[in-house]
């Protein structure tokens, strides 16, 4: 018996050795004659779509081998990604055979190049957002994308599709939180919507600072002049206050706002000299606290402007550091 079951896996081994030599020698004979016949390559491109519009009229060998096939044309530029909105055919879809496809084509196409070339590809024909629809409407979400094709054994395309979904969801998060702002929509129901979309989207809070602090700082014509922009910011700023405390419930939140702003600050040449008023806005106004301030100044600040930013905040951050210590001293007598 287990004699049989060696010889059968030896078998099975030498037919998989075989079918790779042969879709070796097809690709092969493809790319020679694309190459001589450039005139080729669209009408091939057409057919390949027609193949795969009808993949019911083959048998799952037969599709499995395709794919493959396929998958390796991907790989080596013989074939477009745009050949996989054939896929998106609804009947295809609907039976499960547009995934089971893909499974087989990905892991073909991976194999042969990486995840990062294979997203390359999907972005330059812009496939990359429309993975999902591989899947029936009902069915389009990332916890089943994921767990369909991470259990077929392609979890690198799963993280992707799940990155991809999560920086989808921040820009459209920015893009209406930005109109909220135009509109002025009041606070506690931008909150309330950033809030929902933090939980839907699994977005944690220091990205939506982040975010927050952009959407802020586009939503005004700002002044061209150095001495008059500091004062204009200070203004707006402190109208927005509430809102990025909403979002600065966390120490790591507050030091992606700091430096979120010394970025902001150091690329826009008229803020330079805001960057401090800023922050002591945002000190009293209850967005940022004293200790990841300190922890900024001390170690967490990027290059960008540092010699400018310090020098700025040194006389601040020393007035902190002797209120901290007089409240730690106040704490002890009363001990």
């Amino acid at each position: 018996m287990l004699l049989e079951q060696n010889l059968i896996t030896v078998d099975m081994q030498k037919h998989s050795l075989t079918f790779w030599w042969l879709v070796e020698c097809w690709v092969s004979v493809f790319n020679k004659l694309i190459r001589r016949y450039k005139y080729l390559e669209k009408g091939f491109e057409d057919e390949v779509k027609k193949l795969l519009l009808f993949l019911k009229g083959f048998s799952e060998s037969e599709r499995n081998k395709l794919a493959m096939l396929t998958g390796v044309l991907l790989a080596n530029g013989t074939l477009n990604a745009s050949i996989l909105n054939s896929l998106y055919n609804e009947n295809l879809v609907k039976e499960g055979v547009s995934a089971a496809f893909a499974v087989k084509l990905f892991k073909s196409w991976i194999n042969e190049k990486d995840i990062n070339a294979v997203a390359a590809s999907l972005r330059k024909v812009s496939m990359d957002n429309r993975l999902m629809e591989l899947f029936p409407a009902n069915k389009q979400s990332v916890e089943h994308f994921t767990k369909y094709f991470t259990e077929a054994g392609l979890k690198e395309l799963s993280e992707y599709v799940r990155n991809q979904q999560t920086i989808g969801a921040r820009k459209e998060l920015q893009k209406e939180l930005q109109e909220q702002m135009s509109r002025g929509d009041p606070f506690k129901d931008i909150i309330l919507y950033v809030k929902e979309e933090m939980k839907k989207n699994n977005i944690p809070e220091p990205v939506v600072i982040g975010i927050v602090w952009s959407s802020v700082m586009s939503t005004v014509e700002w002044n061209k002049k150095e001495e008059l922009v500091a004062e204009q910011a200070i203004k707006h700023l402190k109208q927005y206050s509430p809102l990025l405390a909403a979002f600065t419930t966390q120490g790591q939140s507050e030091l992606t706002l700091l430096l979120k702003i010394q970025e902001y600050c150091y690329d826009n040449i008229h803020f330079m000299k805001a960057f401090q008023k800023i922050v002591v806005l945002f000190y009293k106004a209850e967005v940022l606290s004293e200790e990841p301030i300190l922890k900024w100044y001390k170690d967490a600040h990027v290059a960008k402007g540092k010699s400018v930013f310090l020098e700025q905040m040194k006389k601040f951050v020393e007035w902190l550091k002797n209120a901290e210590e007089e409240s730690e001293s106040e704490a002890e007598e009363g001990d």
